[in-house]
């Protein structure tokens, strides 16, 4: 001990000083005394809330004082450390045989205590206790209380079908794309029509005859300009407002399978393994070519800032451009089959993901600012088609063999927030509607399914009326 005390007489102790398990000799002079044990004054506890009576008073005699604090304290170390538990070893001789003469007269003391049946420190009854944000709550007239957000749902069915006869079933073609204005454009065969979203209405914008067939759409970023690429080789360039043909493309040899715009330049890949840059506004055909895959061009999309092009072949090979390049700047060859889904992140500049077909399943990310291969994700099925939301942090993927899913994902856990069913052949094509809440598939089953499946730029909580409408079948010719 630190303090070591030798046996003394018991002095008398005060009413004014409270009680304790220690006894305290008598010193020369007064000054702090301290022990290595410290069991504080439980003179202002409330033992009504431990199922304890009060100790006895500090007006009674000196006799019924020494009595009653002996049965106290055993009491107290009884239910403290158990019944069974000795007297502890740290008292001094003194106080230990003051403890152990007080046990003959505890038992005729206990009855003035209730003891419980437990240690003192289990509650008998549940105490409300305010948390540290209410108290500041009333205190503060502009505090808000946070209130967690419980996970979106999304819906699993989808709230429109419209049936595509003749959709064809192809995995490097691209034929279906959603306008700024709220037009689907629609490759069926060899025709094109138009679905407006907020009418319904249908019109056919043209037919290319029995020798040639649609194999990929794709819409100005602004305007009414819809690019159709066919099967012979030629780019034609509509006006949608009109339906009417402003100008045809030539110098591809094979069919153009993917189409992508940048302001009033249009990028068209081909089966001829070349990339060509068309600029709508002047008269040749195309301003530049690109050459570096080996394979089918299949996918082709511009980031958001209009300065990188990102190809995918059936090569395996995923390629970046910049503007004024003619070789790829950027070649990215981890993938094992055919890349087809591309999608520049809206939110993080310079991020693109990248899926590949069945022999590969995955879903890469890569830093295209620093050249780093950041993420892989094994999806089990063959890779379709990717595109990202502008309104949250996610991403939407389609699939084909085998199971023919369509997966949304959070970005960048890739934790899945739904997995939709429905199609019954590969979920091959996939459009984003201008808002940024609806996605539209289709697939080999010809019909087109639309799904809510992300929230709007202002609600982005489970409050949204997302799924709202109601579901409708209808055809699209």
């Amino acid at each position: 001990m630190e303090n070591p005390r030798s046996p003394a007489p018991k002095p008398r102790i005060s009413s004014s000083i409270p009680y304790y398990l220690f006894d305290m000799p008598p010193r020369a002079s007064p000054r702090t005394v301290y022990s290595d044990r410290f069991i504080p004054s439980r003179a202002g506890s409330n033992f009504a809330l431990f199922g304890v009576s009060s100790p006895p008073s500090a007006a009674s005699s000196d006799a019924g004082r020494e009595d009653g604090s002996g049965a106290y304290a055993s009491l107290l170390r009884a239910v403290l450390f158990g019944a069974d538990q000795p007297a502890t070893p740290d008292l001094s001789p003194g106080v230990a045989g003051r403890v152990s003469s007080s046990t003959s007269t505890s038992s005729s003391s206990s009855s003035a205590f209730s003891t419980p049946s437990g240690n003192m420190f289990r509650y008998k009854v549940d105490v409300p206790r305010r948390s540290l944000a209410a108290q500041f709550e009333d205190g503060l007239p502009g505090f808000s209380h946070f209130h967690p957000r419980a996970p979106r749902k999304v819906p699993k069915s989808p709230y429109k079908v419209l049936d595509a006869p003749a959709l064809q079933d192809d995995f490097y073609l691209n034929l279906v794309d959603w306008s700024s204005h709220n037009v689907l454009a629609v490759g069926l065969g060899n025709c094109v029509y138009l679905w407006n979203a907020c009418s319904s209405k249908v019109t056919k914008l043209c037919d290319l005859g029995v020798d040639d067939s649609v194999c990929s759409v794709g819409w100005a970023q602004r305007g009414n300009h819809l690019a159709v690429g066919t099967n012979m080789g030629k780019v034609q360039i509509w006006d949608a407002s009109r339906c009417r043909r402003i100008r045809t493309m030539e110098s591809h040899r094979l069919r153009v399978g993917a189409l992508a715009w940048s302001s009033s330049l249009l990028s068209s890949g081909s089966r001829d393994k070349i990339i060509l840059q068309r600029d709508i506004r002047v008269q040749e055909d195309f301003v530049s070519k690109l050459s570096g895959h080996k394979s089918e061009v299949c996918g082709l999309k511009w980031s958001h800032d209009n300065r990188e092009l990102a190809s995918g072949g059936n090569d395996n090979r995923l390629f970046v451009w910049n503007q004024h390049s003619s070789q790829p700047v950027l070649k990215y060859c981890e993938h094992t089959a055919a890349v087809k889904a591309i999608a520049w992140s809206p939110h993080v500049h310079g991020l693109l993901a990248s899926g590949g077909g069945t022999a590969d399943r995955c879903i890469r990310f890569w830093n295209t600012t620093t050249n780093s291969h950041l993420n892989c994700i094994d999806t089990g099925s063959q890779v379709c088609n990717l595109v990202w939301s502008k309104n949250v942090n996610e991403l939407v993927s389609t699939h084909g063999y085998s199971q023919n899913q369509i997966i949304v994902w959070r970005y960048p856990t890739m934790s899945k927030l739904a997995t939709l069913i429905g199609h019954t052949y590969r979920v091959l094509y996939l459009a984003i509607s201008p808002d940024g809440q609806t996605i539209v598939t289709g697939a080999g089953d010809e019909t087109l399914r639309f799904w809510n499946v992300f929230p709007s730029p202002k609600s982005q909580n489970t409050g949204s009326d997302i799924g709202a409408r109601s579901f409708g079948r209808s055809h699209i010719r």
